[in-house]
């Protein structure tokens, strides 16, 4: 297609997929209640309010602005819808790329994308697990005879990070099977780097945990090491049935392409005037000019 029809197109798919989360997050809104209820069940509560000071056993939620409220609850609102109407949004963008794809690019996309839902949805299943721990770990820093009161929104977005933090780190290992597949990374490449991946992600574990315990580094981390070596492993499989396919992957250079080192006679070969074939080696000019050039460029080039 021309390039504005490709346009137009592309215009009509982002219009389909913004009116799906339009349409999801205006539904949704309708339990919000329930589902900020759902959100924020990780925290522990405090029940006798602003009065109790308990200090780091549980925190009151509050909100801290006039709007807070509502811009809270569209936030809210509005994250469900795209994460809801994904599956419409996803089709519209796959119906756009597809046709430029080829027939095993195609297949390879189907088996990647089957991979990685279920991928995000364990790492945000566990991150919601481990959030009660963190918050208790968090509000256990508090000292004695204090309260803690936090925004909702505050609350919601630290709750909302894990859950992307988490989800988007056990997507890391199907990146390194996506590579072997391109034909950039091997898999006893990936194996050498076992060391170097361990330690980065165990480091990346305590940064992207907020908690001071070991626990949550540990639950991010030990989960995608596992992945790690599942996703060698893979690779592995898949560079031995690239080398079954490749009748050439036993030879060397020399043998897979031999050189034919037989004398072949060159015919007639037209014969160019020395003239033509080289320009005239020219001598700098007098009085000290400097030499002279043929073509825009001395003889020496």
């Amino acid at each position: 297609m021309p390039l504005a029809d490709h346009l137009r197109e592309l215009r009509n798919r982002l219009a389909k997929g913004m009116l799906a989360i339009a349409v999801v997050s205006v539904v949704v809104a309708f339990y919000s209640q329930n589902l900020m209820s759902f959100l924020m069940h990780p925290v522990p509560r405090c029940t006798k309010g602003l009065g109790e000071s308990t200090g780091g056993s549980c925190a009151v939620i509050a909100y801290t602005d006039l709007l807070s409220p509502f811009t809270t609850t569209v936030k809210v609102c509005f994250m469900a819808g795209v994460i809801i109407s994904s599956p419409v949004w996803l089709y519209q963008l796959w119906a756009f790329v597809a046709p430029g794809l080829h027939k095993h690019e195609r297949k390879y996309t189907y088996w990647f994308v089957s991979a990685a839902v279920p991928l995000f949805l364990a790492g945000a299943w566990l991150a919601y697990t481990i959030l009660p721990i963190s918050m208790r770990v968090l509000l256990g820093i508090t000292p004695t005879g204090s309260a803690n009161i936090l925004p909702m929104d505050k609350v919601l977005d630290f709750i909302v990070r894990m859950i992307l933090i988490f989800g988007g780190a056990f997507e890391l290992p199907l990146l390194l099977v996506m590579l072997n597949f391109a034909g950039i990374v091997t898999g006893h490449r990936m194996a050498g780097w076992w060391r170097g991946v361990v330690m980065g992600v165990f480091v990346f574990g305590a940064v992207a945990t907020p908690t001071t315990d070991p626990f949550g580094m540990i639950a991010l981390a030990a989960p995608i090491v596992v992945l790690y070596f599942i996703a060698v492993g893979i690779a592995i499989l898949n560079d031995r049935r690239r080398e079954r396919a490749n009748p050439d992957a036993e030879l060397d250079d020399d043998e897979a392409a031999p050189l034919d080192l037989t004398p072949e006679p060159l015919g007639e070969v037209e014969r160019v005037p020395a003239a033509r074939a080289l320009p005239e080696q020219t001598r700098g000019g007098a009085d000290g000019q400097p030499p002279a050039r043929y073509n825009g460029y001395d003889d020496v080039t």
